[in-house]
């Protein structure tokens, strides 16, 4: 069955840095859109990054120039380098593959938390 496992998260200091790692399997990875949402509490999920296998990228305005997002099609990997953090990351980041009209699928991991916090 598929599965997304994050990894990562923890606790750091404002302006630090952390890399968060998703690795999929049980899917035909590269028609996947792969995508970093994060849930903070008594707020909506929303989508943070997200990365076609051709390399398209979209982010959430307010992480542009810090966060990036990049995947490795060989080894069904997804990132999410996280630079410059800020209290107001602090959420739930959870690693998300869509298929879109080809699978009518979309998969979640399970979680990981990020807190931002002196």
């Amino acid at each position: 069955q598929v599965q997304l496992v994050e990894s990562g998260g923890g606790l750091v200091q404002p302006g630090g840095s952390l890399r968060l790692s998703c690795a999929a399997s049980g899917m035909f990875f590269s028609i996947y859109v792969m995508g970093w949402y994060r849930q903070a509490p008594g707020k909506q999920r929303e989508l943070v990054a997200s990365i076609t296998s051709g390399g398209s990228v979209n982010q959430l305005t307010s992480v542009k120039g810090r966060f990036t997002i990049s995947r490795d099609d060989a080894k069904n990997m997804v990132y999410l380098q996280m630079n410059s953090l800020k209290p107001e990351d602090t959420a739930v980041y959870y690693c998300n593959a869509d298929g879109g009209a080809i699978t009518g699928t979309e998969y979640w991991g399970q979680g990981t938390q990020v807190t931002v916090s002196s």
